[in-house]
């Protein structure tokens, strides 16, 4: 992965996925891009014919984690000031997540573990002892040796929780008189767990047969999910992202194809035409109402 800064007014022109040609070797080189606070975070991958054929949605959301990784590792937004001032850091946690052009390790708990978080007290014996390896665990991190790499072995907590937020987006084309037209909505379950030892959770749907295009974190059971429809999971210890999925339509439901959970009631005003003799035209008005 190769990163750089891009200029603010090229940050949406982009291509996620370009093509870009090798005169030395007589072939094209596919370059899959993700842009985040104002970097760009670039992929080149070898043609098919040359090694094997690589998904482009497997660069893109690896991409997408080492984007994760740098926020979690240097805060928000994870932007040029702050991988400049962490570059040992981040050279080493690619080292760690990329093998031979391979995702490794990408879990943030084994990831925590091999490479320390950068502190202040970090950063000032890092500057005594002239070198990097303050940052590096001695230690092999426990969740490796495990059949749950992305949790850590002997979590203990003095309270014990979990919080989970529903996020979504609807998306959706109204006529004039209101009525939609299509619709689409898109979620996501964000969730926090506070939880010691080896919690084994289950989260079940009021009607499962309306989710539709999952995608789960390596810690959900695909084949439980599969056949009886419920979320089956050892959660991480800490943030993390359960799930993302989109709602199924469903003609002769009356929220697919009539009102909505929401109404945008806009209302514009134009100035009116001065008369004659004035100079006093008003002023434009544009007011919006949301119930």
């Amino acid at each position: 992965a190769v990163l750089g800064a891009v200029p603010f007014p090229l940050y949406d022109s982009v291509q996620p996925v370009m093509e870009v040609p090798d005169t030395a070797n007589d072939t094209t080189v596919h370059l899959h891009s993700v842009l985040r606070d104002g970097l760009s975070y670039l992929a080149a991958v070898s043609p098919p014919e040359r090694t094997v054929a690589t998904a482009p949605l497997l660069v893109i959301e690896f991409l997408h984690k080492i984007a994760d990784t740098f926020v979690l590792y240097f805060g928000e937004p994870a932007d040029e000031s702050a991988v400049k001032d962490n570059f040992s850091t981040c050279y080493q946690l690619l080292e760690e997540m990329v093998d031979h052009g391979w995702p490794l390790t990408t879990e943030p708990n084994a990831l925590t573990d091999l490479i320390r978080p950068p502190t202040v007290m970090g950063k000032i014996q890092q500057a005594i002892s002239g070198g990097s390896s303050s940052i590096l665990s001695e230690a092999l991190p426990r969740g490796t040796v495990s059949n749950m790499p992305w949790r850590k072995a002997g979590v203990t907590h003095p309270n014990n929780e979990i919080y989970i937020d529903i996020v979504e987006e609807v998306d959706c084309i109204l006529t004039s008189s209101g009525a939609v037209v299509s619709s689409d909505v898109s979620g996501s379950v964000q969730a926090q767990s506070n939880l010691s030892g080896v919690p084994d959770l289950l989260l079940t749907f009021n009607d499962p047969e309306r989710i539709d295009d999952c995608s789960f974190h390596p810690c959900v059971r695909y084949n439980r999910y599969e056949k009886d429809r419920v979320v089956s999971f050892v959660p991480p210890d800490g943030p993390f992202e359960l799930m993302r999925y989109r709602v199924r339509r469903d003609p002769d439901d009356s929220l697919a194809v009539g009102s909505m959970p929401i109404q945008v009631m806009p209302s514009v005003g134009y100035p009116r035409r001065p008369a004659s003799g004035t100079t006093n035209g008003g002023d434009a008005e544009s007011r919006g109402r949301i119930t």
